[in-house]
């Protein structure tokens, strides 16, 4: 019985994969609200079209279960950089613990990718954006990245710290989106390669949060 138990066991987490896999592609490369779960389904080589909702339940929490998937190997990334960082006063630093993690988990998936086109797809969706922004909260690192940039960036008026927290989070996952979708038609990129478009792009955001603030009319 133990060993019936564990093959099943196997059986349903090799499907979960395969569902996971084939959902983000289909969300990344059409829209979440494009895809059925039948074709979800269909694109994993499942015959059963209820099983997504079966393994997962609703879109939603289908979408969630692929956010957590990569969750976990981008916060011991994005921890490992806290980690490592020697000055608390350094606002390239602490953009950089920003940035790179997801960039370096990319680079580290090889070649093709859907995740952040997939993360693009989602963020674009008002109901389906809080599902990142909840997840993305849970990481301790990231709450202490959010904590040393305020503390770092005081000086700001509160209206405009909030108007470019929210500049620099399209642009991280936009920048990403866009180079992944070049890669994968084989298209020039700016960069050569992930590191060097996260350095970049840390350069970009450090610019938007230290530029002037003009004041209002």
């Amino acid at each position: 019985m133990v060993a019936g138990r564990t093959l099943r066991e196997e059986q349903a987490s090799a499907t979960r994969e395969l569902l996971l896999t084939a959902a983000e592609r289909l969300f990344a490369e059409h829209g979440v609200h494009s895809v059925s779960n039948r074709q979800v389904s269909e694109a994993a080589g499942q015959g059963n079209n209820t099983a997504v909702g079966y393994h997962f339940g609703t879109k939603a929490d289908l979408v969630r279960a692929i956010v957590r998937k990569h969750a976990t190997r981008i916060e011991e990334i994005r921890a490992r950089l806290v980690a490592d960082l020697t000055d608390p006063d350094d606002v390239r630093g602490w953009v950089d613990c920003l940035v790179r993690p997801a960039l370096e988990h990319l680079a580290a998936l090889g070649s093709p990718t859907w995740y952040a086109r997939f993360c693009a797809q989602v963020v674009a969706d008002p109901a389906l954006h809080r599902i990142m922004v909840e997840e993305a909260l849970a990481a301790p690192s990231l709450q202490k990245i959010i904590e040393g940039l305020n503390r770092r960036l005081s000086d700001l008026p509160p209206e405009v710290s909030a108007e470019r927290g929210e500049m620099v989070r399209h642009l991280i996952v936009h920048v990403a989106a866009e180079r992944e979708r070049a890669l994968a038609e084989h298209t020039p990129t700016p960069r050569s390669t992930w590191d060097d478009a996260a350095t970049g792009l840390t350069d970009a955001v450090v610019g938007m949060w230290l530029a002037p603030v003009t004041p209002g009319r």
